[in-house]
C-alpha cells in the first residue's frame, strides 16, 4: 500500500487535513468500534465485516501514527497487543456521532 504523502502541508486548510486523516475504508469503521473500549485486533476482524488482515493491521498503523489510538503491547506468548482511543480519538467519535446524526437525515 502506498503512504501517503502530503505535498505543500503549509496550503492544506484545516479541513484537508482531517478528511486525508480519517480517509481509508476501515478508519471510521475502527474508530466507532473503538468508542466500546479498548480493542484486540481479532475483535475488529470479528466486528467489521469483509476486512482483511493485512489491510487491518494497515489502517491501525496508520491511525495510531495520526495519534488516533495508542497501541499497548505486552510481553507474554502468544503475543497480546490492545488499542485504545487517545484523546484526540474521542474527540473524532464526537464527531462521528454528530455525522451519524446528519446521515439520519438523509435517509
Amino acid at each position: 500500500m502506498k503512504e501517503k504523502i502530503r505535498t505543500i502541508t503549509e496550503k492544506e486548510c484545516p479541513l484537508e487535513i482531517a478528511v486525508n486523516t480519517i480517509s481509508g475504508k476501515w478508519k471510521i469503521p475502527i474508530i466507532w468500534h473503538m468508542n466500546a473500549g479498548k480493542k484486540r485486533p481479532c475483535e475488529f476482524l470479528r466486528e467489521i465485516e469483509n476486512v482483511d488482515r493485512r489491510v487491518l493491521n494497515q489502517q491501525l498503523k496508520e491511525i495510531e501514527t495520526d495519534g488516533l489510538i495508542a497501541k499497548k503491547s505486552y510481553n507474554q506468548l502468544p503475543p497480546k497487543v490492545e488499542y485504545t482511543l487517545t484523546e484526540l480519538g474521542q474527540k473524532l467519535v464526537e464527531v462521528l456521532r454528530q455525522l451519524n446524526e446528519w446521515g439520519k437525515l438523509l435517509q
